[in-house]
Parts: structure tokens; C-alpha cells; sequence
């Protein structure tokens, strides 16, 4: 299945409740897949104790995965998009820049993975 897979790792995160907490975080996700025309089809978040949180948001294109780690400023995020019907690569992007506005990582590693459309 053609698609993209966009990965993060996010360093020096200023301290924020979406950084911190559970039901925030999940806000945000939530929000941001859909102003970014994806179809949010379920979602689980854990909070952590002390601290920190792990996250997904099921996508009808596929999904959002995200955790954090607040006691070392640090996130990984992916972002994977199916384009079986139509190519969704924008929106992936979209969804993704919106959270790393959000989480204002001081600085970022990012890789993006074409998948599928090969014969092996």
C-alpha cells in the first residue's frame, strides 16, 4: 500500500500540559487530525506517573502515534497516511507541523518513508 510515514524525535520541549498530561495531549491530537482533513476513527492515551504520556489516534488513512518524556524535554511522534483512493501526503504534513508548532521542540530529527509500491 502506497503511503507516508513521517517520524520525529523532538528535543528540549518547553514544559506545557500538552507536553505533560494525558487529556491535553489527546486534544491536541485529536484537533489536529482533523483540521488537517484526516477522519479520526478512535484514540487512546495513557498518562504516566510520574510524568509523561503515550498516545494514539486511529485514522481512517491510518494513525498518529506520539510519547513523550518530560523529564528529558523529549517526543517521538509518527505520522503514517495511507494514499490508496487519493494521496493524503499533504495532510500527513499538515498534522505533523501542527504539532511540532505546538510542542515548540527546540530542536527536531525528522525522517520521511515512502512506503509501498514496489514488486518484490
Amino acid at each position: 500500500m502506497d503511503g507516508i510515514h513521517l517520524l520525529g524525535e523532538w528535543y528540549g520541549c518547553p514544559d506545557t500540559p500538552e507536553f505533560t498530561l494525558a487529556a491535553p495531549l489527546r486534544e491536541l491530537c485529536v484537533a489536529a487530525a482533523q483540521r488537517a482533513d484526516l477522519t479520526v476513527v478512535g484514540e487512546r492515551f495513557f498518562q504516566f506517573e510520574p510524568q509523561g504520556v503515550t498516545g494514539t489516534v486511529l485514522l481512517a488513512e491510518s494513525h498518529l502515534a506520539i510519547h513523550t518524556w518530560p523529564e528529558a524535554g523529549f517526543v517521538t511522534v509518527d505520522v503514517y497516511v495511507c494514499n490508496y483512493t487519493t494521496d493524503n501526503t499533504n495532510k500527513a504534513q499538515r498534522l505533523f507541523d501542527e504539532l511540532e508548532r505546538a510542542l515548540k521542540p527546540a530542536r527536531r530529527h525528522f525522517q520521511a518513508i515512502r512506503r509501498g509500491g514496489r514488486d518484490d
